[in-house]
Order: structure tokens, then sequence, then C-alpha cells
């Protein structure tokens, strides 16, 4: 627990009629309950409750009423009558309280003074230190995608997240999107970003999508960065994003938080918290087409959603009935991928340890990353050249995922690679190379279980900063004599399907799924930017292991 510091109130005050020793610092707000006896009882300790001053959601004056008040248990209980000037004597802080599985909730206590005036120097002692956090929001700038998930954005915001920003005092300009890409185009030209601390979009993946583009493109237009151009540092967004979850997919808000609840996204929201993080850009022919932040799939998981993308009528369960197709059909492509390995890092996309709020990984690659771009900026020189050599792989693959985080998900706990961190400038390439059917179940069922899913001899991984892939279909037959060792019969064959391919024997190629949305071509260099973006989250907390018994409530 964080050390208090010096007081700047300590007073004796009423919770639900006990005594409370209560006390302020710039830190902390602590409520201590007073022993009566001073004889020591081991079995009955003393209730000592604390809660982080920044976590603190509002403060606000209670009345009582004139002739009587509501007990907890339900009765009435007459009070005595009660000058005027001593009707606001008791407060209320609403704070976050800790749940299980990283959701937090808003809760609240009443304490009760002496007197009024005692009463209101509590009230704007907190009040004042809350209005020094800077960290907090103010104004947002809010998207609704009414169509999202099961269509239940607009009422999810409406009675779940505006009341809690309306207790915190955060005022909202809210949109709800009409058509595809309305948020993204409207970030584009029109939003007036000055006015706003923070963008909120209100749905799952594809809305976040639409906001990240939005925003990075307006960015870089406004510093005079051309995003066409694949070799371009990026300028970083001052503007942070939040997400309310509420879309059939959300891997994003997932892997920042820890769960998909709204509650909690907005109280993380309300407190101002701030997760930097990774963005990939991606390129065809140094033309810009995407960003990606979560999973770039090519084979397996890109065909899933082209093959998904035909049954959105059936909801969420499209994905799972295009999975069994995918797996049953075992497609292999060819073709080659070309990486820039990122050198002079800690971390390996084999860790056991995971990234978490405060990574150790991410801040001292992080600072790595911002050295390095000082030095290139002073000497004037491409850190694709100075960061080492690129490697080549060439062959037959069932699937090449890129994934800048972990892609966890209530499915998939641990996601396509456990160990990718959010703000490290890396992302972790993986490679599953043409396997049996048994094998790539093998491979798949390890993204639900403990066991290590790259240790398999037809799957490699490899920590990058830059790749790029270029299909078989667009390289010459001579770079492409592949396997040829194999038989003559199913190597002629092999040949006959490649050259027609309206055999239907095996496709020429795959698409790529850039964080759930089709990319046009095939042929791509992506390039992994070191926190290009922040987010209104601190990364997934974990539990301590043994908890204060003395304080069972204290957050």
């Amino acid at each position: 627990m964080e050390r208090p510091g010096r007081l700047l109130l300590l007073s004796e005050l009423r919770v639900r009629n006990t005594a409370y020793d209560v006390s302020l610092s710039r830190s902390l707000l602590t409520w201590k309950r007073r022993v009566s006896s001073p004889v020591y009882h081991p079995f009955r300790p003393s209730v000592c409750h604390s809660v982080s001053v920044s976590e603190i959601i509002s403060v606000r004056e209670e009345e009582e009423e004139n002739g009587s008040r509501r007990r907890e248990d339900g009765s009435w209980k007459k009070i005595k009558e009660r000058e005027e000037k001593d009707y606001r004597q008791a407060f209320t802080v609403l704070y976050v309280e800790r749940c299980r599985q990283h959701r937090w909730r808003c809760a609240e206590v009443t304490f009760t003074c002496s007197d009024a005036a005692l009463c209101q120097h509590w009230i704007s002692s907190i009040r004042e230190q809350l209005a020094a956090i800077t960290s907090r929001p103010k104004h947002l700038l809010v998207y609704i995608n009414p169509y999202g998930g099961k269509r239940q954005g607009k009422r999810i915001y409406e009675q779940k997240v505006a009341p809690l920003f309306a207790l915190a005092g955060v005022s909202t300009h809210v949109i709800v999107t009409e058509f595809a890409n309305h948020a993204r185009d409207h970030l584009k030209m029109e939003a007036e970003l000055k006015k706003f601390d923070g963008v909120v979009c209100v749905g799952g993946d594809g809305m976040f999508s639409e906001i990240i583009h939005g925003l990075i493109w307006r960015t870089q237009i406004d510093n005079s960065v051309d995003p066409n151009c694949p070799d371009e540092t990026l300028s970083t967004c001052s503007l942070r994003i939040g997400i309310i979850p509420a879309g059939s997919t959300d891997c994003i808000c997932f892997a920042t938080v820890g769960t998909n609840d709204p509650v909690t996204s907005a109280l993380h929201i309300i407190v101002g918290d701030s997760q930097p993080m990774d963005v990939c850009s991606v390129h065809h022919n140094n033309t810009f087409l995407r960003y990606s932040v979560s999973l770039l799939g090519y084979g397996f998981y890109g065909d899933v959603l082209t093959d998904s993308e035909r049954k959105r009528w059936m909801g969420p369960a499209r994905y799972d009935l295009s999975g069994l197709k995918m797996f049953l059909t075992h497609h292999c492509y060819e073709g080659t991928v070309s990486y820039l390995p990122a050198r002079g890092i800690i971390g390996t996309p084999r860790d056991a340890a995971r990234c978490q709020s405060g990574c150790v990984v991410c801040q001292h690659n992080g600072r790595l990353h911002s050295e390095r771009a000082e030095r290139y900026e002073m000497d004037d020189t491409s850190d694709c050249e100075s960061d080492g050599e690129w490697r080549t792989i060439r062959g037959k693959f069932l699937a090449i995922n890129a994934a800048s985080m972990s892609c966890a998900c209530p499915r998939s706990p641990k996601g396509l690679s456990p160990a990718a961190h959010l703000a490290d400038g890396t992302t972790d390439l993986i490679l599953v190379r043409k396997c049996s059917r048994f094998d790539f179940l093998r491979h798949l069922l390890r993204h639900t279980s403990k066991d290590d899913q790259f240790d398999l001899t037809f799957v490699e991984v490899h920590r990058v900063r830059r790749f790029r892939f270029t299909p078989r279909h667009c390289q010459s037959d001579s770079e492409l004599e592949l396997d040829l060792q194999e038989n003559g019969k199913h190597q002629i064959f092999s040949q006959i399907c490649r050259d027609h391919p309206a055999c239907g024997c095996a496709p020429a190629y795959s698409s790529w799924n850039c964080d759930g949305e089709i990319l046009t071509h095939t042929a791509i260099d992506v390039r992994a930017h070191c926190q290009l973006i922040k987010l209104f989250a601190r990364g997934i907390e974990e539990p301590p292991v043994f908890e204060d018994l003395t304080n069972p409530c204290a957050i």
C-alpha cells in the first residue's frame, strides 16, 4: 500500500453510527474503526479501509430530511429537529472498488460530521485533491455504434456509462454513427479535437479500428507526415482513446483491461488511466492500406474471416462455423516472408511472464526505442538500415500471424501470443508451416490450454520490428521451386492445380485478416510503431497473493 505521506485532515467521523478515525493525505483516504475497549481482541481486529485519492470518483454533499431518515435495515428512526444550518452534516465519497476477474464497480461510503463547518472542510479538501489530478478527462468526444454486436451500444452507454460520467463531472459530446466509417471520416475532417481530452468509442473492435484510423491519420496530416510512406516515423497521438465494450468481439478491451465490462471501462476513463499501445502500419507498394493493433492473419484466420463475412446474419456464431469449415478444408499457401528481428530488447515470445500493468519490458523497450529514434534523427539514418539484416523464409504455410498483443479473449484466455507486449515497439510473427490436419488441431487447442503453443516442430515465432510477405502468385517461378523432393505424381498434380485454380483443389492465395477487416492486397509491408496511441487503461492488474487480513475491504 502506498504511504499516506503528510496528512491534510484527520477527524473522528461516523459511518452508520459507528465511530471512525478518518484521514486524508495527498494519496490516500483512510477510515479506521475506533476500538471501544482498550483490551486487545486477537479475533476482532479493527477494520481499516483505504482508497487511493486517484481512484475517488467524486464527493457529494448529503442533506438529511427534516423529520426522519431511513436506516440501513429499512426501518425509520425519528431524529431531533435541527436548525437549517445543521442539515448538511454528511458527505458521500464515491470510489473504485475492485471485484473478481479484474472488474471494477462504483462503491460509496457516507461520513457524518459533528458540525456543518467540518463537513464543508472535508468536501472542499477532497475536491481540491481531485482537481489537482491533471490526467483526468473533463471533456470527451463519444462515438456510439448502434448496430454493432447485439445492437446494445446505445442502451449500454445511456444506462451504465453516462450516469457515471455525470457523477464524475465529465462532459460529453455524443455522436451516434449512421453508416460504416462515419466515426473515422468525422475524426479525419470535421472533429475539433482541441476541445476534447479524449475520444471514446462504444462498440466492438471494428468501432475501435475506425477511431484509431481517423485519429492517427488526422495526427499525421496535422504534423505534415505522409501516411503513405512506410519508412516515415509516425507522430504520436496526443488524445487518449477509451473503449466501452459493446460488440461481437472486444479483444482490445479484454487485452488492455482484463474484462469486457462497460462499467469497468468507464471507471478507467474517469480516473484518467493511460496505457501506451503499439500500432502496426500496413502498406502495399508504398500505398497505405490499414493500421493494426491486434492481429494480422494470413491463411487460416484470413480464410475464416472471408467465409464468415458471407454469414453475418448468423451473428457471433458465424466464426465457429467458418472456423470448423476452414479447418476441414485445410488449405496451405506458398510465399516468402522477410522480417527484421528486434535486437537489443528484453523479452522473447516464449517468456512465461505476461504483459501486465506497469510492465517492465514495455518501459525498457519504449525508452530504447526513443533513444534510437533520437539517434537516427541526428545521424539522418534509416532505422531499417541500422537495426540489422533482413531474414527470409520461403515455404508453404497454413497460417502466418502477426500478434501485436496477446490477442486474449474469453474463449482463448492466453491468446495467440501470450507473451506479446502492448507497448514494446514489436510484433510477434508466428509461422505455421504445412502439417497434417491432426497436428494443426494440436496447435489450435493449445490456445486454450496451459501448454507452450510454440513448442511444435512446424511452428516458429519471431519478435520483429518489421516484416514483408509476398505470396507465390506475385513471384517468378524460378524463386518458388519448393518441395522438389516430393514424389512426381503429387508434384505434377500440384503444379496443375496452381496453374489452373479453377479446378478448386487449392486456392492460389488467401486474404489478410487485419483486426477483423479483409485487406485488398496480399503482398504487404508491415512496420510496428512504438507507443503510437494511448488508451484509457492501465494494463491487466494481478491481484496480490496474500491479502491483508486486518484490512479485508481495502482496495
